[in-house]
């Protein structure tokens, strides 16, 4: 069995996705990963070498640093970064695995339906997905949903909207109470409030393809109970309750 092309992958994986879902992938990898590459991590590399404190006392300033900083902002938007896209990465695996399985069937029964495969060859038919991947598609947008809730609460706990240009700090290796200033706090600022947004609009992205997801599977089911009672007059049924819906909006 040769390799499953990465064009049948994504087009059975955007399969359950909505144009939510794909702008997702923009909002993710463009806004986050381009950003923290090129600018992020220019501005925050010298942000121990020049966290000074006004004080000699020896391992007072590492003390200091660490209570104000537990966590550096690029090691934790890299591991948010990961942590939100393994859910996505979970799902590709299994997409990948079922496509897998459904081309190893097809092969097995090759020469009992050698022209029909043919044919099928040459118009490259949309690859369909059932069973348990529509499940684990909700499943991977929930989990987003999570994940994205956590770390922006964990963001907001450890560091609050910004950098402050002053910390005070009494820790057990300084004799008393001192003050530390941070390089570039504005600069550090702007960036953690952009960072919070595009959380932000990832956030309600999936809430709004969950939401999306399950209204569609809502319908699905009034669908099929329009078609026990109109088996052949499904789409005029549905065309009539917009009708209805709109003429209501305007009176």
């Amino acid at each position: 069995m040769g390799p499953v092309p990465f064009g049948s992958l994504l087009e059975a994986a955007q399969e359950h996705s909505t144009s939510g879902g794909k702008v997702l992938i923009s909002v993710l990898f463009v806004f986050r990963i381009f950003v923290l590459i090129t600018a992020a991590k220019e501005v925050w590399q010298d942000e121990q070498s020049n966290f000074l404190c006004d004080t000699k006392q020896p391992g007072c300033q590492f003390a200091c640093y660490n209570k104000s900083f537990p966590v550096s902002h690029v090691r934790f938007w890299i591991m948010q970064i990961i942590f939100v896209s393994t859910p996505t990465l979970v799902y590709l695996g299994f997409v990948l695995q079922k496509i897998c399985s459904d081309k190893k069937s097809s092969n097995a029964n090759k020469d009992q339906n050698n022209q029909s495969l043919n044919n099928d060859s040459k118009s490259k038919p949309k690859v369909q997905l059932e069973g348990a991947v529509p499940n684990l598609y909700v499943a991977n947008v929930v989990s987003k949903i999570l994940l994205e809730m956590a770390f922006f609460v964990a963001q907001y706990y450890l560091y609050g909207l910004g950098i402050k240009l002053m910390y005070t700090c009494e820790q057990f290796a300084c004799l008393t109470k001192v003050f530390c200033y941070v390089s570039r706090p504005t600069e550090k600022t702007i960036f953690i409030i952009f960072m919070l947004l595009i959380a932000l609009i990832s956030l309600l992205l999936n809430v709004i393809e969950l939401v999306y997801l399950f209204w569609k599977e809502k319908r699905k089911h009034l669908n099929k109970k329009c078609e026990s009672f109109y088996p052949d007059d499904v789409d005029w049924y549905w065309t009539d309750w917009y009708l209805n819906d709109f003429n209501r909006s305007f009176t």
